[in-house]
């Protein structure tokens, strides 16, 4: 909820309803009334622009329907409504439409969309960090998200995957990211495609040991990637993370213990050649 607060608030969303509102707004202004009154069919005209209406709900329903969150449902609402008014303006009057679509741009270039700033367990790498950080502990298990911020499915899935790891991150479960936006070569060291018509971002990949076991989406034998929702439920089922968690878990109890024992056979050693804690 304060995520989805913040986003509502941020310059981004706050044009979106002016925008949403302005042909119906300019509908009822006296502008408006001359221009439909000139119109040789008044019915047909108004028919037409409840068809053009109908039909960009129902692109709406049917895009909303891999949506996952709030802000997604209401981002797609209002992306189309954008197309329809400039659809609706360009049909009332060319130098209108053309006002509208400049204004769109404007904003679009403007106004950002807010990033994810909540609580996370998540370390981020660099193109020269990432390998290293993936082969300093093959025992540790990653599953790192390759991500880009223009991206509106990377910005909807960032605060899924930060309650993830703040559920199932432990010391050997770790929960990483990489900008391929920024790091490109990294986008091809790891074979993710970052072209703007591109359904790889974001790409989760799970590491053991150092190497890749698994990834989604999933790249068919063409090259394109099989569709996969980026939902909480899909990838705890998908990936396992309750039995990785448990495992890791188990794992990282002996190390614990060990590192424990250390500092006290070291006390023991210091005491025996006549070193005492005050001394040192």
């Amino acid at each position: 909820l304060p995520s989805f607060s913040f986003s509502l608030s941020s310059s981004f969303s706050v044009q979106d309803p002016p925008l949403f509102s302005s042909f119906s707004s300019c509908g009822q202004s006296p502008r408006g009334r001359p221009r439909r009154a000139r119109c040789s069919r008044p019915v047909s005209c108004v028919q037409r622009e409840v068809e053009i209406l109908m039909f960009l709900s129902a692109i709406v329903m049917m895009k909303n329907r891999r949506s996952i969150t709030v802000e997604q449902h209401i981002g797609n609402i209002f992306m189309f409504s954008k197309v329809a008014n400039a659809i609706l303006f360009f049909r009332l009057d060319i130098r209108m439409g053309l006002l509208y679509l400049t204004l769109c741009i404007v904003f679009l270039m403007t106004c950002k969309p807010p990033l994810y700033m909540g609580p996370e367990y998540i370390k981020y790498f660099s193109d020269k960090t990432i390998d290293e950080e993936l082969e300093r502990d093959k025992r540790v298990t990653w599953i790192v998200e390759f991500f880009a911020n223009w991206s509106s499915e990377c910005q909807s899935f960032a605060p899924i995957f930060a309650d993830l790891s703040l559920k199932y991150n432990c010391s050997g479960l770790h929960f990483g990211k990489v900008d391929v936006g920024r790091y490109t070569d990294v986008s091809t060291r790891y074979k993710v495609s970052t072209s703007p018509l591109t359904k790889q971002l974001p790409t989760l990949i799970l590491f053991q040991g150092g190497t890749e076991v698994m990834r989604r989406p999933q790249i068919d034998k063409k090259g394109r990637a099989v569709s996969w929702t980026f939902s909480e439920e899909n990838v705890i089922r998908e990936f396992n993370l309750n039995e990785l968690y448990q495992k890791a878990k188990k794992q990282a109890k002996p190390r614990d213990e060990g590192a424990e024992e250390a500092p006290e056979g070291q006390a023991a050693a210091g005491l025996a050649n006549g070193e005492t804690k005050k001394d040192k």
